[in-house]
């Protein structure tokens, strides 16, 4: 019996799984197959049949479905091939799943794909094609695309173990063989070889660019040298030159310089002149700035006194929240804490069942090991032994009546469960239907025209917008829309019933307007619209009396009113609204229909919305539409929608009142599940007692029954300690469930108090923020004052102590600076003239000490350069500009490769280190795996990998061997051990990849019977519990897996002999 969790966490799992699934896989002359359609379930799917009935082809047509070569196959050269003798083509049709979070462009393709692969005798084409069979893609990149999202590598034998592949990997012990296959499964052997070939070729190309760089090296050192000697060439000039230009500056420097010094003394003279006005000017305009700084202080005082009295009660609220904030927090971290503390508890009594379950079975083993045949002297007690045998036959017919009567009770329980299940599961699904009309009310109630099609009609009609000026008349529609009800809500659910799907349909004027009117329904992707052509011009419809219904109950037509004489014409015209009359009740149309004979009457609605109707002899009575939601005609949602908000309390207070039934009835169940292992107990008890004296009578018997009796005592004791064990992890188990509850009710509290206190610090955040803006513009103005200030009293005292000095003795240098001038420009100008100075640009602002001193070295540098460079200058530049143009491309090129070849091998180095990682990870991971698998059968083993040597080997540790610590080899185990071992190592390999769908072909050869029954059992429980979807090709009998929902077996008919 599944409880609420469990149907949850089955629901998660289809979720999960429903994309990249194979649900239906067609063949049509492909091998030995005409025309093979097969249905996958989605979970674990056996196929069986005898061999050449075509088994193995199913999957070969997954292979090459998913873009696989005929050769990696193995079953055929080319695709070719695969084609039936005798015909022409070949069809492979796979449909994958394409449904939940996972699913591959689901906007384009729908809740399905499908992957068509046709193979002729010239070539082949791959389409991809969505749920309606419409052609998506063509490309092979488009396929690639679908297959990396789904992680399909039908090339991994881990994904599809074909036939070849199975009997090589279990018939084979070569340690390097499973190395390969464990290399290859876990996608390392594809990465190594990957690596490896990136380092190959950065190892060419570094090759390449020494080869090319050491070919230049010559060329450069040539430039280096013909360089030198431009250099020494240009210095003996350039020296020549300074040398004669510098006599005559050094003459007309001792000019400027006093030029120099008149100009700097003139400039500080009006420098300081102008300085005076402008201090005095500066204490003026800041003796005004002040005034207006103390006036703007005041006011913003007064200010930020009113914003503070605002702020401090905010601030107060807050700090209250957030007080409460942390309190809540505070006590969801130790409900988590308590949660994790009992968690840790439950698995350590988990842990000790399972040791008490490992000591029960080491009794049952050391009995069967220490039986000895003893022989004792019992004749005189066979007597005795009988009577208490017959006594305890009787005992043991009381217990088996007072434990079938409460096996019938708690049958009985589970049943009224199972129906209490069932009775919510139909609760939670009126439920949520009710929920769902709500929400459709809430959207009609804001748009009416939703009501009448959905969201997809406000994209029509926002399309039809859009092309206006295209049609001959604006289309109409939805009618619906355009229509009310004259008498209220009365007749609505009757009059929805009558128009139908009327309601939802556009009229048009023309043929034209029609194709216009279907292209913008494609353009909003409304499918089936229902599009009636009418001419508008008609006036309004006028119907005789006699050709009315001669009654007093209202007709459709009568009670309805719309905004548009077409539209009423066209629901006479098409719909036949004046002949349809509606009634009350049922018995009042039954009695209109069908007694009264009235002509004109084409149908009868009751305002529950049955239809009556009489053809003929015939008569017929349609019930309502229970799928029905809210009528579209009510002119007020929002009483329909309080309606529904009171069903939907009224369901869920009745879901809680069936769920609290339940809860009793499962502790009732409890205690009957309680009550039927006691009595159990004692009836065993009471059979092993009576089989002991049994045995005490058989002769050559005696001590082996006295110690099975021990042994069996013991046995029970320890079995009693773990039945005791499990009721107290149920115990355990629901004060978790409490913990966990009262767990979510405080997160949803401090969840509750982060968004008052979010809400809050977001409406006080303009308030403090303009408290703070005014309080900064306070401080501001403050030091605004005082600065200014302090600047007046500075300049007050600059002009009193420094500017008025300084003017007067700055005046008396510069007139004794003129004097000197005079005379140094006459020295000058016997040098030379001073235009030619200035043509030279002066002198650079050197003073004559300076120039002087250069003019001293530079002539001695000029003798000793003159007598070591003889060579002209212009043919070695000449020579230097022909060999740099040469080498200049070829350095830059060639730098370019080696910063490229350095990144290239810094990624590449990276790369290996996460892959030496991941390979240690996966070896570690594939130990523990198969230990685990392995100890389903009492077996335990270990893997070996050796990356260096590649090879790994799986060594195995048997039952029987417990006493001597013996670990063999897999050779050393027979052939059903050694194939359940590699299973084992196989299933492990699975775990350690991901693929939606996997398929085993012969997986179960070499097996005996035995082996091979545990070996489906493993299968079947490991695939169930990884969840993804498992196919299983086998010619044996598969009798012996157990009947599961998830599990399904197919037959492949016996092969025909042609």
């Amino acid at each position: 019996m599944k409880n609420e969790s469990d149907f949850a966490a089955s629901n998660r799992d289809d979720c999960r799984f429903r994309s990249g699934i194979v649900s239906r896989i067609r063949l049509e002359n492909f091998m030995c197959h005409s025309n093979l359609q097969i249905e996958l379930g989605d979970r674990v799917n056996f196929v069986t049949g005898q061999n050449g009935s075509g088994k193995s082809a199913i999957l070969t047509a997954l292979c090459v479905a998913f873009g696989c070569r005929a050769k990696g196959t193995q079953r055929a050269a080319t695709l070719k091939d695969f084609i039936k003798t005798g015909c022409s083509y070949a069809n492979v049709v796979v449909e994958l799943k394409n449904r939940g979070v996972e699913a591959f462009k689901p906007d384009i393709y729908g809740d399905a794909i499908l992957i068509e692969r046709r193979i002729l005798e010239s070539g082949g084409s791959t389409v991809l094609k969505n749920s309606q069979g419409k052609k998506v893609a063509t490309r092979r990149e488009d396929l690639l695309e679908l297959i990396e999202h789904f992680n399909i590598d039908v090339e991994n034998p881990c994904v599809i173990m074909s036939q070849d592949k199975s009997r090589e990997f279990l018939h084979s012990g070569n340690d390097k063989d499973k190395f390969k296959f464990f290399f290859k499964a876990t996608l390392l052997h594809q990465v190594r070889d990957l690596l490896k070939s990136i380092r190959d070729q950065l190892a060419d190309a570094e090759r390449l660019v020494d080869e090319l760089e050491s070919s230049i090296r010559p060329i450069e050192k040539e430039l280096d040298d013909l360089q030198t000697m431009i250099k020494n060439v240009e210095q003996v000039e350039e020296i020549s030159h300074q040398v004669q230009l510098l006599k005559k500056k050094l003459a007309w420097s001792w000019v400027y310089d006093v030029d120099r010094e008149l100009k700097e003394k003139h400039a500080v003279v009006e420098q300081l002149k102008r300085r005076a006005p402008k201090v005095q000017a500066r204490i003026e305009g800041l003796m005004g700035k002040i005034e207006g700084l103390r006036e703007r202080l005041g006011k913003k005082k007064a200010q930020s006194a009113s914003m503070m009295e605002k702020t401090s009660e905010l601030t107060r609220m807050r700090n209250e929240l957030q007080h409460r904030l942390s309190m809540a927090t505070k006590e969801r971290l130790e409900l988590e804490q308590e949660h994790h503390r009992k968690k840790s508890f439950i698995q350590k009594m988990v842990n000790r069942m399972k040791l008490l379950e490992q000591q029960v079975h080491a009794i049952e083993e050391q009995h069967i090991t220490n039986t000895q045949a003893e022989a004792h002297e019992i004749d005189t007690k066979v007597k005795e032994l009988q009577d208490v045998l017959d006594s305890s036959h009787v005992t043991i017919s009381r217990l088996k009546k007072e434990e079938e009567y409460l096996a019938e009770q708690l049958s009985s329980k589970t049943r009224e469960i199972e129906d209490i299940d069932r009775e919510i599961s139909d609760k939670r699904k009126r439920h949520k239907e009710i929920l769902d009309q709500i929400r459709d009310l809430q959207l009609h109630k804001t748009n009416k025209v939703t009501a009448f099609g959905g969201p997809k009609v406000t994209a029509l009609l926002q399309a039809i917008e859009r092309h206006h000026y295209k049609f001959k008349s604006p289309p109409i529609g939805p009618i619906g829309a355009h229509l009310s009800l004259i008498q209220g809500e009365t007749w609505a659910t009757a009059v929805e019933s009558a128009l139908g799907k009327l309601l939802n349909a556009f009229i048009v004027t023309d043929h034209n307007d029609s194709l216009l009117l279907r292209s913008c329904a494609r353009e909003a992707y409304y499918n089936h619209l229902q599009i009636i052509i009418y001419d508008f011009s008609r006036p309004r419809l006028s119907i005789p009396s006699h050709m009315l219904p001669q009654t007093k109950h209202p007709t459709t037509l009568s009670i309805i009113q719309a905004d548009s004489p077409t539209i009423l014409n066209v629901l006479v015209d098409i719909g036949s609204a004046e002949r349809q009359v509606l009634v009350k009740d049922y018995e009042v149309g039954k009695a209109v229909t069908f007694d009264q004979k009235i002509p004109n009457l084409k149908e009868v609605y009751t305002s529950e919305g049955h239809k009556m109707f009489s053809r003929g002899k015939s008569q017929t009575i349609l019930p309502p539409n229970k799928k029905a939601r809210a009528t579209r005609l009510s002119g007020s949602f929002e009483v329909q929608i309080n309606n529904l908000d009171k069903d939907a309390s009224h369901v869920q207070e009745q879901a809680q009142q069936t769920m609290e039934r339940k809860r009793k009835l499962e502790l009732v169940t409890q205690d009957l599940k309680v009550e039927l292992q006691g009595a159990k107990r004692r009836r065993m008890g009471a059979e092993r007692e009576a089989t002991s004296n049994k045995l005490e009578l058989q002769d050559m018997q005696n001590s082996y029954a006295t110690e099975s009796s021990t042994h069996v005592s013991s046995a029970d004791e320890l079995r009693q300690e773990i039945t005791k064990l499990q009721e107290d992890i149920q115990g355990k188990e629901v004060a978790l469930e409490e913990v966990q509850v009262q767990t979510e009710v405080a997160e949803t509290k401090a969840n509750e108090l982060r968004t008052s206190f979010e809400n809050l610090c977001e409406s006080a955040k303009v308030d403090m923020r303009a408290c703070d803006e005014a309080a900064n513009e306070l401080s501001l103005i403050e030091k605004d004052l005082h600065s200014a200030e302090i600047e007046k009293r500075h300049y007050e005292e600059l002009k009193s102590t420094k500017v008025l000095p300084e003017i007067k003795t700055a005046e008396e240098e510069y007139v004794e600076l003129e004097n000197k001038r005079v005379e140094s420009h006459r020295k000058a100008s016997i040098i030379c003239p001073e235009s030619e100075i200035e043509a030279l640009e002066g002198c650079d602002g050197n003073n004559p000490v300076k120039l002087s001193a250069l003019l001293t070295r530079l002539s001695q540098r000029l003798q000793q350069e003159s007598e070591r460079c003889s060579e002209s200058i212009e043919d070695l530049r000449m020579l230097y500009e022909k060999k740099e143009r040469k080498i200049l491309r070829k350095q830059q090129t060639y730098k370019a490769f080696r910063e490229k070849l350095k990144a290239c091998h810094n990624a590449l180095e990276l790369r290996s280190d996460k892959f030496e990682r991941n390979a240690s990870l996966l070896k570690r991971q594939l130990t523990w795996k198969f230990n685990s698998h392995l100890g389903k059968k009492g077996i335990s083993g270990h893997v070996k990998v050796n990356y260096e040597d590649q090879t790994l080997s799986i060594e195995v540790k048997m039952p029987q061997d417990a006493s001597n610590n013996g670990v063999r080899d897999t050779r050393g185990l027979s052939g059903g051990e050694r194939s359940f071992s590699t299973l084992c190592f196989a299933l492990a390999l699975h775990e350690m990849t991901e693929s939606p769908f996997r398929a085993m072909d012969e997986f179960d050869v070499f097996m005996d019977a035995v082996s091979r029954k545990i070996s489906l059992d493993t299968l079947v429980e490991f695939a169930l519990a990884e969840g993804s979807q498992w196919i299983f090709i086998t010619p044996h009998d598969i009798s012996m897996v157990k009947h599961d929902i998830n599990v399904k077996k197919q037959q492949m008919e016996a092969p025909r002999n042609e």
